[in-house]
Formats: structure tokens, sequence, C-alpha cells
């Protein structure tokens, strides 16, 4: 594997082959299974790295993503072909993180990305150019700029494509020719760039927006699409928050705060049983607010509560601390989900055994 650079100590968000270094290193050199052409690891790896795991010497690969083991190993064996892959689901389901780690892992690096937005423009996709060398030279390969598709193709590598179903449909359909045919034609030379062994793609898109700017069913057929779910269990969401938010934590520099299990498995319960509509053991049945509650903003909520409770409150995090931060997530529309919380604040958190500290707080945020 290529030898990464130490990473400097002062980036906020290292990419994921940047702060994983060692265990790609670790796979890499324990790695005797077949590879596919130009990719760092063998399938097999990749899927260890994703998952977790322990190697022959001991060294323990922690895990990037909690989930159905099938579900990556479709998702890998995608990558190994000549099909491009869609990882799709609703928002908060960790289909970027996935995205970054699996091209960290196959490729070294993770950075070919093209992030869709309703303005991406076709070039993004395909190539630009350098306009002050396009005046002066005319259309020549040193004024062309490429993407990063187009590098990826070059060197045999992932490209990412992120949030597909934002991008206009008249750009996402550059990518046809790109994924059927495997070459980026450039009339402006009258030459074409040819994809090398070990090129492919990962798009993502979520549920949330479908209608926003439905894929052709030419380009659908290119993909094959993974749906990634919601963490199937409370243990494995708590499990997926704690493990996140150590890691923020360590990055931000966050104070330590100790005695976050209870607060964490609080928040998760009340984000589950929102976006289930039902409390857990099924007996009420609730109504669900407008937003997501996604396992994502539970790691912005807890995230959020540790920086309060280490630099305004005692040093322990405490209901009054995540407060706040689950009534920002629930109240996206400001009149219909009020009625969906304050119910559930009346009917379940001020009945809940042990829960009497947080539903005083959450009625003191909530005014």
């Amino acid at each position: 594997m290529t030898e990464i650079a130490a990473v400097p100590a002062d980036l906020l968000r290292p990419h994921a082959e940047q702060a994983y270094a060692d265990e790609l290193a670790a796979l890499a050199a324990q790695d005797t299974r077949p590879r596919p052409p130009s990719w760092k690891l063998s399938p097999w790896a990749v899927v260890t790295y994703l998952l977790g795991g322990e190697l022959d010497d001991g060294t323990v690969i922690t895990p990037k993503y909690v989930g159905p083991r099938r579900l990556i190993e479709v998702a890998v064996a995608t990558l190994a072909t000549d099909r491009a892959l869609l990882l799709l689901g609703v928002p908060g389901t960790a289909k970027t993180w996935v995205s970054e780690h699996l091209s960290a892992a196959v490729s070294g690096e993770s950075t070919l990305l093209v992030q869709g937005t309703s303005g991406t423009p076709e070039e993004a996709i395909r190539y630009g150019w350098n306009y002050a060398r396009l005046l002066a030279e005319g259309p020549t390969a040193g004024a062309l700029v490429p993407s990063p598709v187009m590098t990826a193709m070059q060197g045999g590598r992932i490209a990412r494509v992120e949030e597909l179903t934002r991008i206009p449909a008249d750009v996402q359909d550059a990518l046809i020719t790109v994924l059927s045919e495997k070459t980026l034609p450039i009339p402006e030379l009258g030459t074409e760039v040819q994809a090398t062994r070990g090129f492919n793609l990962i798009a993502t898109a979520n549920d949330r927006d479908r209608g926003v700017n439905d894929l052709s069913s030419a380009l659908r057929r290119r993909f094959n699409t993974v749906v990634l779910p919601l963490p199937a269990s409370e243990e494995d969401e708590v499990a997926i928050v704690a493990r996140r938010v150590e890691q923020l934590g360590s990055s931000l520099e966050l104070p330590a705060v100790p005695a976050t299990d209870d607060e964490i498995r609080r928040v998760v319960t009340v984000f589950r049983e929102l976006r289930s509509g039902a409390t857990g053991d099924g007996r009420t049945k609730l109504k669900s607010p407008s937003g997501t509650l996604s396992t994502a903003e539970a790691i912005s909520v807890v995230t959020n509560g540790l920086a309060l409770a280490a630099h305004f409150g005692d040093g322990v995090l405490r209901p009054s601390d995540v407060a706040a931060g689950i009534l920002g997530s629930v109240l996206k529309d400001p009149v219909a989900d009020r009625v969906v919380w304050t119910e559930y604040l009346e009917t379940v958190v001020r009945e809940r055994e042990g829960w009497a500290d947080f539903y005083r707080a959450c009625r003191e945020v909530t005014g």
C-alpha cells in the first residue's frame, strides 16, 4: 500500500486513509488473498476494515460500520465488477461514511469527490477548462481541468458522487457513457479518456429525496443499489453513537466528560421511539415528527451536550445538556412538531421511571 504521511495534529477531520493509516497498513501487510486490479486490499480485507476484526498478529481493526455484513460484502463485490455502486437510504444511515471508507480501503484515497447540489455543473463530472490558458492557447491538453471522475478513470481508482439525486437530471446523465462505455469523450481535443482497470464509482442518495431529480432508467441500470438501513437495535445505535462521540470528542479536544452512557441511551431511545411512532415496548402509539431523527443527529446532540457540560456545566453530561439539542432536532416544523413533542413529553417521558430530571429539562427548554 502507498505509504501515507503522518497526519498533521491540527487537522479538524482527517480523511479516512489518514485517520486509519495504521489499520490499512496492517491489513495490507497480512493480506494474502487475491486483489482485483489496482486495489490496495483484497475484497475480504476491505470488508474486515469496514466491519472490524482481529488479524493473525493480534492487530485490532476497529469497526467503521455497524450493520448487516452481507450488505457490505455485496457493496465490495459490486466494486470488483463493472457495475457502479449506489448507496441508498434515509438521511443518517452512514452512506457518506461507508462511501469514504470503501474508497480509502480500495484505492488508498477517498478525495476524488463530486458533491451533488442543485447547482452542480456538468464540468464537475466530465472536465472543465483553465480559461486563462484556453484564451491564450485554445483547447489544449494543458488547458483542460480534469474532474474527480476523469482523474479516477485515468488512475484506476474509485470516484465518489455524493447526493446524486440532488444533481440536475441532464448533468446526472453525463455519467451514462462513463459507466457503460468506460470512456469519457473530449470532442474539443478529438480524443477520449478510457478508464483503466480498477476504476469504479460510488454514488449516494437518500430516500427522502425521491422526486427531486429521479435517476433516469438508463442511469439506474448502470448501478447496483445497496440500501443501508437504520440501526436494527437500540444496542447497535447506542454503540454507534458512543463510538463516534468518543472519536469526535478526541478530534475536537473536548475536555473529558465522564458518565455519558445513560444520556446517550436516553437520546437514542427518544429518537428511536419518535422515529418509529411507538414506544420501545410497543404499548403506546406515537405521532412522528417531520424530521428524520437520524443516528447522525443523535451523535450531534450528544457531542454538543458534551461541549456544554465541559465548558458551562460541572463536567458531567446531564439531561439539561442534551435537552436543547433534542428539541432542535425534533422541531423542524415549529407548529406541527411542537404538538408531537409536547404529547410525547406528557404521555411518555413524564411517566417513565428515572426520567424526571430529563422531563424537567425538556419542559424548561420547550417553554
